[in-house]
């Protein structure tokens, strides 16, 4: 588990975010050193390991300045189980709505997707040996009992083979599993057996049940319930890709991946808690109206960041070492609005600068997924070569900034509106008036033609999100 984490040195960390993320410098250096500090933590001597508590972060910054791509791309980088979850759709215990105990359920659902796909993956080897048997086995039926065995053809036609010539049976499966394996026979239709499992939905009448109580009885119910195997007629190719991860599923040890994705979660998960700005309330008003649940909110995640046992469908998880990264804009509330036993439980306090009229042109040109990239892959798919002026890049930047100003701050997220705009003639008259081998070149004259609009009409920007 830590081999990963090994390789992955601060300064390294940064480099990888840099790839994608512009600017935040001072975020990025803080998530990095609480990274490396779990590979510290799992290498320190066992009677010290469970002493070392996360330096929990705490992010404060306008909407769009990359507080959320942050926290995603350092759990890739890290291939750990990664939830983020709105602060604001939690309730306080005893109100209708989701509890705080569930985003530890998520994680730890993450956490077993990710080991059984890696289990999968290593007995992929297998599983398609057993698959290519299954298929083998539908083209060519053994006959029992007869002097002979019929293989399904090509055509109309029957080929007609004696049963006691193993030989000259083996030969044919084999030569039939070449033809699989090179996809000759991916048209072919077959029958195929596909296990459906019968569990019911269960809904309960009377009181209120909690989400783990419930997936454990609709889990019993499922296991009690038999298997029953659905005919389907399919091709060889969809037979493969239906059966692969059935035959793998077979292979892996499920109490194995549920013990490995706990643990997992316990020592690599990051819980990103946004929107926290929103649970926060004002210190100097009254103890009454919604206040009082914001500060229950509060008081219940306590406990979850503090360090504590989850009970979760696979078993239990103790969040003492999950990595949790909150953020919120602060507009209104403070971060001293928060109740003082949170606040002490993210010390590490980053604030992220607002995004200017360089950033975003830095964020069109660099990143790794820019959306110019992304816009030059989408029309190379339909044959069209897409090209960005350097001045053009200036230009959406800069305008992309001015209605930022004027209308409402929503950081990099402007980009996609006004890129949208820009192109969206061009995506609409492709293919249909726009065909293959066309050339676009988007210039600074071709931006402010599309975009004067947006600008000038300051009733129209408000429409723009």
């Amino acid at each position: 588990m830590t081999e990963h984490l090994n390789r992955l040195t601060p300064r390294q960390i940064v480099f990888e975010l840099d790839q994608y993320i512009i600017g935040q410098n001072d975020a990025k250096r803080n998530v990095a050193i609480a990274l490396r500090n779990r590979w510290r933590r799992m290498n320190s001597p066992e009677d010290i390991q469970k002493e070392i508590i996360p330096n929990n972060i705490l992010m404060i910054g306008a909407t769009g300045v990359g507080k959320t791509e942050i926290a995603r791309r350092l759990a890739k980088i890290a291939d750990a189980p990664f939830v983020k979850v709105e602060a604001s759709k939690f309730t306080e215990v005893g109100y209708v709505g989701r509890d705080v105990e569930s985003m530890v359920r998520d994680l730890v659902e993450q956490a077993v997707g990710m080991v059984r796909t890696q289990k999968k993956e290593e007995v992929k080897l297998k599983a398609e040996q057993a698959v290519e048997d299954i298929i083998l086995d539908a083209l060519i039926p053994p006959v029992h009992g007869s002097s002979s065995v019929k293989i399904q053809p090509d055509n109309n036609t029957s080929e007609v083979m004696p049963e006691n010539d193993a030989e000259l049976n083996q030969r044919t499966r084999e030569r039939f599993r070449e033809k699989i394996r090179n996809g000759e026979l991916d048209s072919r239709k077959i029958d195929i057996e596909v296990q459906q499992n019968q569990a019911p939905n269960v809904g309960m009448i009377g009181g209120a049940m909690d989400d783990v109580s419930m997936m454990n009885i609709q889990e019993m119910i499922g296991n009690m319930m038999p298997r029953r195997g659905k005919k389907r007629k399919v091709t060889v190719e969809e037979a493969r890709k239906i059966l692969l991860d059935e035959e793998a599923s077979k292979l892996i040890d499920m109490d194995e991946v549920k013990m490995e994705a706990i643990k997992k979660a316990e020592n690599l998960g990051i819980i990103f808690i946004d929107e926290i700005d929103k649970v926060a309330s004002s210190r100097s008003g009254g103890g009454g109206g919604p206040d009082v649940s914001r500060e229950g909110v509060q008081r219940d995640l306590l406990p979850i960041v503090e360090g504590s046992a989850v009970n979760t469908k696979h078993g239990v998880i103790n969040t003492d070492h999950i990595l949790f990264v909150a953020a919120g804009a602060f507009h209104v509330a403070k971060p001293s609005d928060l109740i003082p036993e949170l606040q002490g439980r993210f010390p590490i306090r980053v604030e992220l600068n607002s995004l200017t009229e360089a950033d975003f042109y830095q964020i069109l040109k660099t990143p790794k997924n820019a959306l110019t990239k992304q816009y030059v892959a989408m029309m190379e798919s339909e044959g069209v070569e897409l090209e960005f002026e350097d001045s053009a890049l200036k230009e959406i930047a800069r305008i992309a900034f001015e209605v930022n100003s004027e209308v409402e701050n929503i950081g990099a997220r402007r980009l996609q509106t006004v890129m949208s705009l820009l192109l969206n003639d061009f995506m609409f008259d492709i293919p249909d008036v726009i065909g293959a081998d066309s050339h676009i070149v988007v210039t600074a004259e071709l931006v402010s033609e599309k975009l004067s609009a947006l600008v000038k009409n300051r009733d129209l920007s408000q429409y723009i999100l």
